[in-house]
């Protein structure tokens, strides 16, 4: 499948669901990189992913966090490496894009696993040694919010 046809296939929802695992997700967001500056190529792929977990019957598995840390993932690894070809060499260049984990070395578990990552992007304060907001420290404690 050309990279206009899988765009095309996943825009329209005629993708198949087993298409569009974690790779699928970086192939999207990469072709979408290369049509647009970040912030259009990042709107194109929400609502892509959105509108193909709604047409599934799943809307509740889209992960702004994720989405966007990707996203912003995938631009730097374009712009560091220079885009020298489609995504066949990207991915080949790229292989821990590739790694659905990678966002370990950012994301404690628990950040990645809340409600509130699932709904809005946070920061990653993983990697920079920064608190996590008050619900996500009590979430991974156990221990109830305080009011």
């Amino acid at each position: 499948m050309t990279d206009a046809q899988f765009l095309r296939a996943l825009e329209s929802c005629t993708l198949s669901p087993a298409e569009f695992g974690h790779q699928g997700h970086v192939r999207a967001a990469f072709l979408c990189l290369q049509q647009g500056e970040f912030a259009e190529a990042l709107q194109r792929v929400r609502r892509a992913i959105r509108n193909f977990a709604t047409h599934h019957g799943s809307p509740e598995r889209y992960h702004e966090t994720m989405t966007v840390a990707f996203v912003a993932l995938i631009q730097e690894r374009m712009f560091e490496s220079g885009v020298r070809g489609g995504w066949p060499e990207f991915a080949g260049e790229n292989p821990q894009l590739l790694d659905a984990g990678v966002l370990g070395q950012f994301y404690t578990r628990a950040e990645l696993e809340s409600p509130l990552a699932r709904s809005v992007f946070l920061l990653p304060r993983h990697a920079a040694g920064l608190t996590a907001p008050a619900d996500l420290r009590t979430a991974a404690s156990g221990q109830a919010a305080p009011a």
